[in-house]
């Protein structure tokens, strides 16, 4: 049998939604199909019990008056019988009934007993039963009612043709029944009002984690990211899990939602500082277009000059528009083309080039040989041309600066780092953001960007050391994911 359903049925009808009604009345519904099931079993139980006592006790009677064939003259003799108290008690006085003897002959009609006529209750017993002949002859004996009171009467067929008619009371056991039942009734409904309470109590300490959830989602709702359901002590498994899943999940949330914030914020200022360093250059090439247009460069020097300015500009702003592509194509995560590279030969090449351009400038370089890596060497050459391009620009040309490379517990460092000014520790940490430039000084501001998303898109990092008056320490760290070779 399914409860679920005539529950939910019940639940409708009654209009109890929420759960912890649900829960209430379906533990006082199971509860009371407990304690009638328990009535019923105890009390039929107990019925039949009593019945059984005294159908054998009038069996017994029965059994020792039949087998051994006594006539009604013996029976005279037997004054111990019920029928004399019958007899000397009044008919109308309010008593008991009582076990009930009488005799009767063949066609059922009643005879004295001791000289005694028949009592009223022996005749309307005899009354009752008519014809003895079918009720001696069935073993078990039978329900009857005399003067509105419940007997279980059996008959015998005596030695001399005549039968016995004996009946014993059953208003005793109904009465004791009927009183077991109410007791049952009153001690369930007891159990049933005691159990919906501490079935709400318990529920309510029990739901509160649920609660707290609910409240949590409210407040998140209202833009509280931050909160998250507390943890109870009186919580359930199953609800202690749901509590940490669901505090997984507003983490998650809240990540994403602060990623996808920080992104567009990330996105509105590079647009904006795109769109003013492209504007510049245009505004430049723009204005000497405007003064040529005009006939203002009529002096063959003068336009030469200009031409310069237009050209100057003209590969600024292919200069910024290639980074600008370089770290479009790295936010796509583009596929590299790994293979080995001696990452010592790169870090040569680039100390020979910076010597070339700035011929005064202290340049140490620190390498171990041959370092072979697993890595896309055009990325690499990016990496180093724009640490050194950094350091050129931003350091005097008598700064020293020093290029270093080393294995490591299974990992390949790469260092470039300068004895220059150096940065404050708010410059330090917006160094690596696109269009940032420390002090507003020269460059496009996006060439520690595309470090450190080449960086990235090798699986390694990059990180700054640095302090006002103690140069900038750059450092990148490629894993032995990366392909480390020996």
């Amino acid at each position: 049998m399914r409860i679920g359903g005539p529950l939910e049925r019940l639940c409708r009808t009654r209009g109890v939604r929420s759960l912890r009604g649900k829960l209430t009345l379906a533990n006082v519904v199971l509860l009371a199909i407990g304690i009638v099931a328990a009535t019923v079993v105890s009390v039929m139980g107990m019925r039949y019990y009593l019945l059984d006592q005294i159908d054998s006790q009038l069996i017994k009677t029965r059994d020792s008056l039949g087998g051994s064939q006594l006539t009604l003259r013996q029976i005279d003799s037997l004054s111990a019988l019920s029928f004399v108290r019958d007899r000397l008690v009044p008919e109308d006085e309010d008593h008991a009934p009582e076990t009930v003897f009488a005799a009767v002959d063949s066609r059922g009609a009643p005879m004295e007993i001791l000289g005694f006529a028949p009592t009223g209750t022996q005749r309307a017993l005899a009354e009752a039963i008519g014809d003895p002949r079918g009720l001696a002859a069935d073993s078990e004996p039978h329900d009857l009612s005399l003067d509105g009171s419940a007997y279980r009467v059996t008959a015998t067929r005596l030695g001399d043709g005549n039968y016995a008619l004996m009946a014993a009371p059953t208003d005793v056991l109904h009465q004791g029944v009927a009183k077991a039942i109410r007791l049952d009734l009153a001690i369930g409904t007891l159990l049933l009002a005691l159990l919906a309470c501490l079935t709400m109590v318990s529920v309510r300490r029990r739901m509160r984690p649920l609660e707290d959830m609910v409240e949590t989602s409210s407040a998140i709702a209202e833009g509280d990211l931050t909160r998250r359901v507390p943890s109870s002590r009186e919580a359930t498994l199953e609800v202690e899990q749901l509590r940490l899943a669901l505090n997984s999940m507003l983490h998650q949330v809240e990540s994403a939602y602060r990623t996808r914030e920080r992104s567009a914020a990330q996105l509105r200022s590079f647009v904006a500082d795109a769109s003013h360093e492209l504007r510049t250059p245009l505004s430049a090439i723009r204005g000497y277009l405007q003064l040529y247009d005009k006939g203002m460069l009529s002096d063959p020097d003068e336009r030469r000059r200009t031409w310069g300015r237009m050209m100057a500009e003209a590969d600024r702003m292919g200069r910024l528009v290639d980074e600008l592509l370089t770290l479009a194509r790295l936010d796509q995560q583009p596929e590299l083309r790994f293979r080995n590279v001696d990452l010592s030969r790169l870090v040569r090449d680039a100390a020979e080039d910076l010597r070339a351009q700035q011929p005064e400038r202290p340049v140490t370089v620190g390498a171990q040989g041959a370092l072979l890596v697993r890595a896309d060497e055009s990325g690499l050459r990016k990496v180093l041309g724009n640490l050194v391009g950094n350091v050129r620009t931003h350091t005097p040309a008598e700064v020293p600066v020093r290029l270093q490379v080393e294995r490591e517990d299974g990992v390949v460092r790469l260092c470039v780092a300068d004895e220059g000014p150096g940065l404050c520790e708010e410059d330090a940490a917006r160094v690596f953001d696109r269009f940032f430039r420390a002090g507003g000084g020269a460059g496009s501001g996006l060439g520690l960007a595309i470090v450190q998303g080449v960086v990235r898109a090798h699986g390694g990092e990059v990180a700054v050391r640095t302090a006002p008056g103690e140069g900038l320490a750059v450092t990148v760290t490629l894993p032995a994911r990366a392909g480390a070779v020996p």
